[in-house]
């Protein structure tokens, strides 16, 4: 090893702890990180006070952090609800007696999850942006508002969402095998990525990839053996503790929402947007196949931005999911519209990263329920709206005189 490799190697190595100690700073002032408390504490409550991780004393911890009491019956309870082989990756977090380091280390790896989601998104949305717009890009999805949000309470679906492009650029690989073995990762957590799920297995089935069950059924396998080796009783309380959290969570899907917003409506509204939109994300998925492989990513940001709308809980902690969506607009548009590309990227930028902050600040100063509903609504929709906006454009069809006029302005 050169001496240059050397000092490179070093100056990694102290940004790396550097990066640490400030993360660390930062979660001990700062309230939240119940996410991952509630994950933590089930798989320390396992290894170390040897009770179960699905009680209700770990419930009643999280709420604590959470709420700083427990939980209202109209409230989240924070049920840990993973399937206990997913508990167990917390193991060595939670062989750390000191939740505050822990939750550094926590965010430390979300972080470099969130920088991995950028160049994944690029390599998959087929875009090499110039040089100031791809730093802008790295910097908001390290610092826009829902991934503050997903970081400061410690959600998964950072690392859930690496997994997603991971999965993707597998399939795009030829990697049926790898793939699959994600795709177990993944078999949970349906509110952050249940319709995406569906749709590779849709993919799979469609184009024959058997590989990816092969890969996908050893991996469940092996993790189900396991577990029930380590936890023989770990089955019942887990389905008790999905049905809770199922329950619990009732108050916070879109139907809810509409209810409360429309409370003299004779029709079940939730329930109608939730079929319509299942419906026309099937239609998209039939579409999908045997297109070119920009067309599957578009369909996997759209069952990434339609899933909150379906009857799920919707957490806006979880909307870095669109990330992938928001990247991918802005490619497309950068493709579309050759000469204002710059200042429509730089509106569009300057919207998804002013909005949220904005309504954020609102709902501190002014308790409005109305605000926390745009919260979480507005970012799907709105990624669904500029997805849809540039869908045209992902099927490649000819250019329009008013187009070309339009780039000649």
């Amino acid at each position: 090893m050169s001496a240059g490799e050397i000092r490179l190697l070093l100056f990694a190595l102290f940004l790396l702890i550097a990066l640490l100690a400030a993360d660390v700073a930062l979660a001990r002032v700062l309230p939240g990180g119940e996410w991952f408390f509630m994950r933590w504490s089930g798989a320390r409550a396992f290894l170390v006070e040897k009770i179960g991780p699905y009680s209700t004393e770990v419930a009643q911890r999280t709420q604590e952090v959470a709420y700083g009491r427990p939980a209202f019956s109209s409230e989240y309870g924070y049920v840990l609800n993973d399937p206990f082989y997913l508990v167990m990756l917390y193991s060595p977090l939670a062989l750390i007696w000191d939740f505050t380091l822990a939750r550094g280390l926590w965010m430390l790896f979300s972080q470099a999850a969130l920088a991995g989601i950028v160049l994944f998104a690029f390599n998959l949305s087929e875009w090499q942006p110039p040089r100031w717009l791809y730093v802008f890009l790295l910097v908001f999805g390290l610092f826009g508002y829902f991934s503050l949000n997903a970081l400061t309470s410690g959600t998964p679906a950072i690392l859930l969402m690496f997994l997603y492009l991971w999965i993707l650029t597998a399939l795009r690989s030829g990697s049926d095998e790898l793939a699959g073995v994600l795709l177990a990762l993944i078999a949970y957590q349906w509110e952050v990525g249940g319709l995406f799920f569906l749709f590779i297995l849709v993919f799979v089935f469609a184009n024959r990839r058997w590989n990816v069950l092969v890969g996908f059924a050893m991996s469940l396998f092996v993790l189900l053996v396991v577990s029930f080796l380590a936890y023989p009783g770990w089955g019942l309380p887990y389905v008790r503790a999905v049905i809770s959290d199922w329950n619990r969570g009732a108050n916070l899907t879109f139907g809810r929402m509409l209810t409360t917003w429309f409370p003299d409506s004779e029709f079940p509204l939730g329930g109608i947007v939730a079929i319509v939109v299942g419906i026309v994300v099937f239609l998209e998925w039939l579409g999908s196949l045997g297109a070119h492989f920009r067309r599957v990513v578009w369909t996997a940001s759209l069952s990434l931005a339609a899933t909150p709308l379906v009857g799920l809980a919707i957490f806006p902690s979880n909307h870095t999911v669109l990330l992938l969506p928001f990247v991918l607009i802005l490619a497309l548009v950068w493709e579309r519209w050759q000469r204002r590309r710059v200042w429509l990227s730089a509106l569009i930028l300057l919207l998804a990263l002013a909005i949220p902050f904005g309504l954020y600040l609102r709902s501190v100063y002014i308790y409005d329920p109305l605000v926390n509903d745009l919260m979480a609504v507005l970012p799907p929709l709105a990624a669904i709206v500029g997805l849809y906006w540039m869908r045209w454009w992902i099927l490649r069809p000819p250019r329009t005189w008013a187009d070309r006029i339009g780039d000649q302005a």
